[in-house]
């Protein structure tokens, strides 16, 4: 239980440390500069810009704020409430710091200002992603969307990133779409360095404790497990290798589970290019774990 609350608190802390990183990005980088963020985030910036030249000083917080409820009641009843709590206090805190700090021009540069703004983005989504949720927003669209279209997560940000890319070179000229793609490309850089590229890993766990390892992972996770039986090279002490195919989602599910087991489990965290055959999505796995509480 003790362990279980300092988890907790650690994810909160994670959150809220975002939360400050996102809005510094937006208010003293990206937003001065008419440099757009991706996601959600963005289409605040431009619904805000937007009703500036309208006369509605409405400032970008509030609109993440006006965006965030449907996606939030969307994400707990489509997604998971886990993930979307995490993910709703990040974009309400950010969006609370957006319109608490002053809009100021630090970088007086545009490229300096998109790098920047970028790279803090970056940094405030991987740490989400690494502790088991996201920045909220289109994160959260976007996961639904895969359910009903089929389409992979990565497309559809994608498709929604060049749409913001699209409406910032349509409504404040195309130098500000330019420097908006090279903010997205260093956040997503940022992103692939902390986190991972991939959509889906593969981890070998090596563990004297496979028995426990295995139930606990099961208890957590609704993944196959293989188990290699194997030996150590130094110590000749036989243990197993476990190898689990995850989301990125749940990477910190699954090392969360594993250092409650075992804190000498070795896992090593290997990029999956490609898979075939049976991986459920958060959909099947919704309703596997329904059928485990009610069965027939």
């Amino acid at each position: 239980m003790a362990l279980e609350l300092k988890q907790r608190g650690r994810q909160l802390l994670v959150a809220l440390g975002a939360s400050v990183i996102n809005a510094i990005a937006l208010n003293d980088f990206l937003t001065p500069g008419k440099i757009f963020s991706a996601g959600i985030n963005g289409i605040a910036q431009i619904a805000a810009l937007v009703g500036e030249t309208m006369g509605f000083h409405i400032g970008t917080g509030w609109f993440i704020i006006l965006f965030n409820i449907p996606i939030g009641l969307l994400g707990w009843f489509k997604v998971g409430r886990g993930f979307t709590v995490y993910s709703i206090i990040v974009a309400g805190t950010t969006a609370v710091l957006s319109i608490l700090i002053p809009v100021t021009s630090i970088a007086h540069n545009a490229l300096l200002a998109a790098l920047f703004g970028g790279i803090l983005t970056g940094v405030g989504v991987a740490y989400s992603l690494k502790y088991g949720f996201s920045t909220g927003g289109m994160d959260i669209v976007a996961v639904v969307l895969e359910k009903t279209t089929g389409r992979t997560i990565g497309t559809l940000m994608m498709l929604i990133n060049l749409s913001i890319i699209l409406l910032a070179g349509a409504l404040f000229g195309w130098e500000s779409a330019l420097y908006t793609i090279i903010s997205i490309y260093a956040m997503s850089r940022v992103v692939d360095s902390i986190h991972t590229r991939h959509q889906k890993l593969t981890a070998f766990i090596v563990t004297t404790k496979q028995d426990q390892v295995i139930h606990e992972l099961h208890q957590t996770l609704i993944r196959g497990i293989t188990i290699m039986p194997s030996v150590g090279a130094y110590r000749h002490q036989a243990s197993a290798v476990l190898m689990v195919v995850i989301s990125r989602y749940e990477l910190y599910d699954l090392e969360h589970a594993v250092k409650e087991t075992d804190a000498g489990a070795f896992v090593n965290l290997v990029s999956t290019v490609d898979i075939e055959g049976k991986f459920y999505n958060e959909t099947e796995q919704l309703r596997v774990r329904q059928s485990e509480q009610h069965p027939h």
